[in-house]
C-alpha cells in the first residue's frame, strides 16, 4: 500500500491475506489511510501550481464549477510545487514536487484562502487560471500570477502539473477502485498524496507509515464507515 504506485484495493487485501472477510480487509485499509497524513508535516514553498477538479459522475444540466451538487460529485482543491532544475545537459527543466489535495464544498474566496493558508507558505508564488476565487484578499500573503485560458484545451498546456495529478488522481480512483464514496474521498485523496510525494523514496515511505500509524489513535468500524456524523 505505501510502495505499490496503485496502491491495493481492499478486494486485493482480502485475497492477499486469505481471508473471507472482505470487512476485516477494508477496515485495515481505512485505518492506514488515516495514518497517511503527519500531523506535522511542512507546508509547500516556493512555485506552486493551484486548481480545482470535479471528482464523480456527471451531474445534470450543470457544468464546470457549479457542478458540485450531484450526489457522486465531489469538488477537489489542488496544488501542487514547481522544481526547476537542470537535466545532465544543463537544459532547464521543470517537474512536479510535493502536492495537496482536499475536498471542499466550494472554490469561493474563503475556502480558497483557507485552502492556501493550511498548505502553503507565506511569500510563495501561486499560478492559477484566473479564477475569480483566487482574488486579492485570498492570496494576500502570496505572489499571484494568473494565466487566463482562451480555450479549454489550453488549461493543461497553462497549468501541466497541477493537470496531470488530476488526470492521474481519476485514473487511480477509476482503475483500483471503480470509484469512491464522496465521504470517504478525503482520505483516498491522502493516501494518493502521501504515496505521490514519497514516489522517489519508497521504502522510506514505507517505514514513515508505520510510525505515523503506531502514533494515531484507535477508530472504530463505526467511526470509518460514517467519517460524517463523527467529525
Amino acid at each position: 500500500m505505501a510502495t505499490h504506485t496503485p496502491g491495493m484495493s481492499a478486494k486485493q487485501l482480502q485475497r492477499y491475506l486469505g481471508t473471507t472477510s472482505y470487512e476485516t480487509a477494508w477496515y485495515l485499509l481505512q485505518r492506514f489511510r488515516r495514518a497517511m497524513v503527519n500531523d506535522s508535516r511542512t507546508l509547500l514553498s516556493g512555485v506552486v501550481e493551484a486548481d480545482e477538479a470535479l471528482i464523480g459522475g456527471p451531474t445534470k444540466g450543470k457544468r464546470g464549477r457549479g457542478a458540485t451538487k450531484g450526489q457522486n460529485k465531489s469538488l477537489v482543491l489542488g496544488m501542487v510545487e514547481v522544481v526547476s532544475y537542470k537535466d545532465p545537459k544543463g537544459k532547464p527543466k521543470k517537474r512536479a514536487g510535493r502536492v495537496r489535495l482536499e475536498v471542499a464544498q466550494h472554490a469561493d474566496e474563503e475556502t480558497i484562502r483557507n485552502f492556501l493558508e493550511n498548505n502553503l507558505s507565506p511569500g510563495s508564488k501561486v499560478q492559477t487560471d484566473g479564477w475569480r476565487g483566487y482574488s486579492d484578499a485570498a492570496l494576500l500573503d502570496y505572489k499571484h500570477v494568473a494565466k487566463a485560458q482562451d480555450s479549454p484545451q489550453s488549461a493543461s498546456r497553462l497549468a501541466p502539473h497541477i493537470h496531470r495529478v488530476f488526470s492521474n488522481l481519476k485514473t487511480w480512483l477509476l482503475g483500483t477502485h471503480h470509484g469512491v464514496e464522496p465521504k470517504y474521498l478525503q482520505v483516498y485523496l491522502d493516501e494518493f498524496v502521501f504515496r505521490f510525494n514519497r514516489r522517489q523514496v519508497p521504502m522510506a515511505a514505507f517505514q514513515t507509515l508505520l510510525g505515523i500509524s503506531s502514533a494515531k489513535g484507535h477508530k472504530s468500524m463505526r467511526e470509518l464507515r460514517h467519517p460524517e456524523s463523527t467529525g
